[in-house]
């Protein structure tokens, strides 16, 4: 069992950890809430975290990054890298850690463990039906707001050509990205969007 422990401000990482819970009976969550005064610079972070940090820590195997404030995100490496743990931060640009630019594009990474296999960037396996059609898609792997899940059911009786740009469209629809650019210069649902395409092209192709 991977012990998962989560960091979340304003419970945005609260899809994320129901998907993950639905998805994962081998992932063992534990949540810590963040309510900070919310201000663009927080002089004194560790003030908003609990007494028991260094515990919580030390029973994780990974952590994720849910908070979305520079000096909280800080405060939590500088925890974490004194612990020897991995912190996952998708959708920010972090020097330490793991930060791709949403959680549908990280790769596989030694260290992820359970997590890792399960969530990231998407892996389906088809089943080709009559005329050109998709009669199963099955999720190898995928993102932990279950996006791709509800994505690979939506394009199942569909012809070949039409399900790669639809569960492009249905990823979108589904995922819990921010929708402006931020700072990767393009919209982190596009992104999305072109990954779960071109990974279904990827197993229509190895399914024919």
């Amino acid at each position: 069992m991977q012990k998962v422990l989560v960091f979340q401000r304003d419970n945005m990482g609260a899809g994320k950890v129901a998907a993950i819970s639905q998805l994962s009976v081998d992932i063992e969550l534990k949540v810590v809430d963040v309510v900070p005064e919310m201000a663009p610079i927080i002089d004194y972070p560790e003030r908003f975290f609990p007494d028991d940090i260094d515990e919580l820590l030390a029973w994780a195997d990974l952590v994720l990054d849910h908070l979305y404030h520079p000096d909280l995100t800080g405060y939590l490496l500088d925890r974490a890298e004194e612990a020897g743990k991995l912190v996952v931060a998708s959708g920010r640009k972090v020097t330490r850690g793991l930060s791709p630019t949403t959680c549908c594009t990280l790769g596989k990474v030694a260290g992820l463990g359970t997590y890792g296999e399960l969530f990231g960037a998407p892996k389906f396996k088809v089943e080709m039906g009559e005329g050109d059609t998709l009669k199963r898609v099955e999720v190898v792997r995928g993102a932990p707001c279950a996006a791709t899940w509800v994505a690979a059911k939506a394009v199942e009786g569909l012809r070949a050509e039409d399900a790669v740009t639809k569960i492009g469209l249905e990823t979108q629809f589904n995922c819990f990205a921010k929708a402006n650019p931020n700072v990767f210069l393009e919209n982190p649902l596009h992104v999305a969007g072109k990954i779960h395409s071109a990974a279904l092209e990827k197993a229509i192709r190895a399914a024919k």
